[in-house]
């Protein structure tokens, strides 16, 4: 029910953006890049999840983390990269577009000049902390699945880690780490004439992109133990981003995602124990 009111703004946040001028091709805009990025998303998932590897203790691992044939570490990195990013612009934008908008509106409220294109830096900047944030993880990853194919008795312990990730990450909903960064997320930008300059748009995009890694760290965990490119866990993580950041109150929101998570991941830990 939370989800679907959160749903219902965005998309009428999106219908007053239709309305309003130049607000048009904002709403064109972030519509071909929702729809572009989620196809290429849904592509990439169904192949990795086609040539996954089955390996000890009931899983599979991912591709995302190994080397095509003939393909060199810097090529698999380059991939990585801008699968994650492809994959983080479908996640991030339903609730990212609603404060680029209003980020919009402030600027075009005091006069600034090019709103538009200050919107768009903004937003760059955004998903370049998502990018160097793929680029951090893809060296662990790559050495973690390679010591989890060497090991046998490692890899039949990844369920059980699993389990106690997602818990973790679903106590995490509860902290004031977490109350923080979500009330951040969730505030308006600040006064128009602050931010129309290009630095301060990027500023904004940046601290904002911050606050939303900062927000997202226990989904962000959930997303790479259960499969960085499973198609059902990134549309459950962007479901539950997108409702906790446009409901109307969302601290409980993420209260009662967290919750969720507790009881999933207590579930995975007794199904890994052979309990359940």
């Amino acid at each position: 029910m939370v989800i679907a009111t959160a749903v219902r703004d965005w998309r009428f946040s999106l219908g007053r953006i239709s309305g309003r001028g130049t607000g048009g091709a904002f709403a064109g805009v972030t519509a071909l890049l929702f729809t572009a990025s989620t196809a290429t998303t849904v592509l990439w998932g169904s192949s990795m999840a086609a040539t996954g590897m089955p390996m000890p203790g009931g899983w599979t691992m991912s591709m995302a983390w190994m080397r095509m044939p003939k393909q060199t570490w810097p090529g698999a990195a380059a991939s990585f990269i801008a699968m994650w990013l492809v994959m983080m612009v479908a996640m991030m934008l339903p609730s990212l577009a609603p404060t680029l908008w209003r980020y919009r509106e402030t600027l075009a409220r005091t006069g600034a000049m090019c709103p538009n294109r200050l919107t768009a830096l903004a937003g760059v900047a955004y998903f370049l902390v998502w990018t160097v944030i793929g680029a951090a993880l893809f060296p662990p990853g790559v050495v973690l699945a390679a010591l989890e194919m060497q090991r046998l008795g490692l890899a039949r312990a990844v369920p059980m880690a699993a389990g106690v990730v997602v818990l973790l990450a679903g106590v995490l909903q509860f902290s004031t780490w977490k109350a923080h960064h979500l009330s951040c997320c969730r505030e308006a930008p600040g006064s128009g004439c602050a931010l129309a300059t290009d630095a301060a748009a990027w500023r904004f995009g940046l601290r904002f992109g911050l606050h939303c890694s900062g927000d997202c760290a226990g989904f962000t965990a959930i997303l790479l133990v259960i499969g960085v490119m499973d198609l059902r866990a990134m549309a459950a993580v962007a479901a539950a981003i997108t409702g906790e950041r446009l409901a109307p109150n969302g601290e409980r929101v993420a209260q009662a995602i967290g919750t969720a998570a507790v009881i999933s991941g207590l579930y995975m830990i007794a199904r890994a124990a052979g309990l359940a």
